[in-house]
């Protein structure tokens, strides 16, 4: 909502681990560990039950 975006990156089926990018407002904002971690990793936790252990940002 402020302007920022998040883009896939990539998906390491063996490690379970999501890259994403964040752009914009996202990248370096102080809370973007809070919405990768609460907010990202969690929704594709529950959506890919047992395929997302860990999603990690590669530019933040």
């Amino acid at each position: 909502s402020d302007g920022g975006n998040i883009l896939f990156e990539s998906y390491d089926e063996d490690q379970k681990l999501v890259k994403v990018i964040l752009q914009g407002a996202c990248s370096g904002c102080p809370s973007s560990t809070f919405t990768l971690k609460n907010g990202i990793e969690n929704m594709l936790k529950e959506m890919l039950q047992g395929r997302v252990e860990r999603v990690e940002a590669i530019n933040g």
